[in-house]
This record gives C-alpha cells, structure tokens and sequence, in this order.
C-alpha cells in the first residue's frame, strides 16, 4: 500500500479501513517538549514532525459566558485568576499540572440563566481571520481538520459549576443540567453550521467529557441514558449528517458505558486510560468491530521504559488487528520521558503497527 496523508490514515484507521500503519497522535506537557530541546531536538521543528506523528488541527468552538478575564494574585510559581467561565483558578507556572479549581460562579439555576443570557451564537465569536490564513496549508498538506466542542458532564462541572453543584443537580434538579448540556452545545453546533456555511469543510469532531475515575464512573449507566446520553447523540448526528467522523474522549473507568456510545454512534473512543482499569486488549476484542480506539498505552510507563517497551510489543499486535486503531498515550507525555527513550519507543511503534 502507498504511503497515505495524515488525513487519509486517519479517516481511514477511525473507519476500521485498510491502511498503511497505525496513526501516530498524542499531546505533550511543555515541560517534555522543553527537555527535549535540551537534550538534541532542534528548536526549529515541531516534536510532531521530529518524531514522525501524524497532524491532525483542531478549531475550538467558543461557547463560554465571556465573562472579564482578571488577574487577582499572581506570584514567581502561581498565578490566581478569573476566567470567562467566571470561575477562580490557580495555573502552577513551572510544572505541568491541570489547574486548581478555587471557586465557581455558576452554582444554582439563577447564576445560570444569567450567564446563558451571555452565551449567544454570533459570528463574532469564530476566529475567521486565523481560518482564512490556516485553512489552506491544511489543506494543502493534507493533515486531518477536526471541530473541537466543549458541552457535556464533565466541562460544565470542572470549568463552570462544580462537581458537587453538577451532581446534586443530576439527582435533585436534572432539568436544570440538561439545560446546560442543551444549551452548550447549541451555541457551538450553531457557530459550526456558520463555518461550514463559509465553505470550510472538516473531517470530525471531538469533544472531552471525563465520566470517570478510578475502577468507577462518575454516576449510573441509567444517569447516563436519561440526562448525558441524548446530548451525545446530538452532537454525532449532526456530525455524521455533515460526512464527519465522531471521536469522544472520556477519561476514567467508563466501560459500561461503551454499548451505550457504540448506539449513538461514537466511531473512536480515547484514552481507553489504563491506569483506571480500562483494559485496551479486552475493548478490542470486544467492540473492535463497531468502535475505533485511540490510547491505552499506560502514560506512567514512561517513568519505566523497558516495562513500557513489553507493554507495546504486548498490546500493539492486537489493538492493530483490522484496523480500527490510533496510538497515542492514555493521557499525554509525561516528563519522565527523554529524547532517547521516546525516539525508541516510537521507532517500535512505528515497526510493529506497520501493515506492509
């Protein structure tokens, strides 16, 4: 088989279709790429195409409150600050870290109706200068164009409501979170309908929504079914009505979950996050046929390589079987990894999700 594009071999991989080898994707914190630097890779390439991974592009849909962005304390290691969503965070400068959540605002149905008043679909919201000056190398290159959405359990907890407000919610005042549910993703599949109406054209979507954590989810499958579900299903209708494959990532034990997803329509499912129980060989064999996967490579093996080097040459000659497979980490690349052993790593990857 000839060498594809990016786009080709992704497309072609979440449909379960023949290709050349696996995809290569995955995210680094910046510290990794900031030690990579030091220890040879040249300033003035990206680590995606040093290391030889596939290039996919991702337009985020703004959809927030656009509430005043402030400063409120700021330090040589922290800084505090307010953001759109209104809530306080603490970003840690010099580690890689997800942020500490402080404070929410949106915490009761009144604070809600005040800020979905400021989350209207207007073209100002899209970003068409970037668009217009990005769009054609996409193209030209022919590297993979993705819509990124932002709705769901898990963003309206972490970023806006709290995840104590949002579950209480779920049991005492559901209507309330499916109107935040609906509402998100509205105001995005809106401002989507007005870029694709300019004549830009993706390939798919993806959107975040952890509901899970270690061995457990976050609520009932039936939870799922009553109040998340049908909004999930939203978003892949649309995009399969559009010609767009659906990719949901979903951290955290969520198994039970997966008939459910295959029935809305899900065509790739990431991280498949190890460290939470998710077992990939199992999930392959298993739904292989109706479900494409990206991860499960257990992200705190980097911190030993040999053990990460069995794990690949274990699980990648099954997760490649009839397609249907993107490598990547079940989270991101750690600091724990060096130059030399990613370099490695990837070689093997490379050698064994080969189809030739």
């Amino acid at each position: 088989m000839t060498q594809l594009t990016s786009r080709e071999r992704f497309l072609r991989a979440i449909k379960r279709q023949e290709v050349d080898r696996i995809p290569l994707y995955d995210s680094a914190w910046a510290g990794t790429v900031e030690r990579w630097h030091r220890e040879g890779m040249p300033a003035n390439v990206t680590w995606q195409k040093f290391f030889g991974f596939d290039i996919r592009h991702a337009y985020m849909l703004e959809n927030s409150p656009l509430y005043e962005t402030t400063v409120l304390e700021e330090t040589e290691t922290y800084k505090i600050q307010k953001t759109k969503w209104g809530a306080t965070l603490k970003f840690f400068k010099h580690q890689d870290s997800t942020p500490q959540f402080l404070e929410y605002y949106i915490t009761s149905p009144e604070r809600w109706e005040e800020a979905k008043a400021r989350m209207k679909a207007t073209p100002d919201r899209i970003d068409w200068d970037y668009l217009k000056s990005a769009y054609p190398t996409w193209e030209r290159n022919g590297e993979y164009r993705q819509l990124n959405l932002w709705f769901g359990f898990d963003v309206t907890h972490s970023w806006s409501t709290g995840l104590e407000n949002v579950l209480i919610g779920m049991y005492e005042d559901p209507d309330w979170i499916r109107d935040m549910f609906d509402h998100y993703l509205s105001v995005q599949l809106e401002l989507a309908e007005m870029i694709l109406a300019a004549g830009y054209k993706f390939d798919g979507i993806h959107w975040p929504d952890d509901m899970g954590y270690k061995e457990k989810g976050f609520f009932s499958p039936d939870i799922y079914r009553e109040l998340l579900k049908p909004y999930h299903k939203k978003a892949t209708d649309w995009a399969h009505e559009h010609g767009m494959v659906v990719e949901l990532h979903s951290c955290g034990y969520i198994e039970p979950l997966i008939p459910d997803l295959i029935d809305i329509g899900i065509d790739c499912l990431h991280p498949i996050e190890v460290k939470a129980g998710m077992d990939p060989v199992k999930i392959k064999q298993t739904y292989g046929r109706e479900l494409a996967m990206r991860g499960g490579i257990n992200a705190l093996l980097w911190n030993h390589p040999d053990q990460l080097e069995a794990e690949v040459r274990r699980v990648i000659p099954i997760l490649k079987e009839g397609s249907g497979y993107i490598y990547s980490t079940d989270h991101s690349i750690p600091n724990s990894a060096s130059l030399a052993d990613f370099k490695r790593i990837t070689d093997l990857v490379v050698e064994l999700g080969s189809y030739n």
